[in-house]
């Protein structure tokens, strides 16, 4: 027979964004890209540049997206990109272009 404390197992689970949270973040990149004083302010402060919005253009991110852009650190565009990737959990399929909405469970 099985006990209580037998079935536990300490899980993490990392989720992808929501795909409103991926095209904002589509689009905040995108804004990166294109200004490079948005750029700057981006990667100095990005609750800033979220809040402030590009040329009249406001991003509609979840709680948890803004949260995890404000705890990210980058000296360039690349390193920004790249960070999102990690902290957000998404992965590229090799077949497409789009990022991966799958889970990811790591644990027993």
């Amino acid at each position: 027979m099985l006990t209580t404390t037998e079935l536990q197992c300490p899980v993490s689970m990392m989720v992808s964004p929501s795909l409103e949270d991926h095209l904002e973040l589509s689009r905040l990149l995108t804004a990166a890209v294109l200004n490079p004083s948005f750029c700057h302010l981006l990667l100095v402060d990005p609750q800033q540049a979220i809040k402030n919005g590009y040329q009249g253009e406001t991003f509609l991110l979840s709680d948890a997206a803004r949260y995890l852009l404000s705890l990210i650190r980058a000296d360039s565009l690349v390193e920004l990109a790249q960070q999102i990737t990690q902290a957000f959990g998404m992965g590229l399929h090799k077949q497409s272009s789009s990022f991966s909405q799958t889970p990811v469970f790591i644990g027993c």
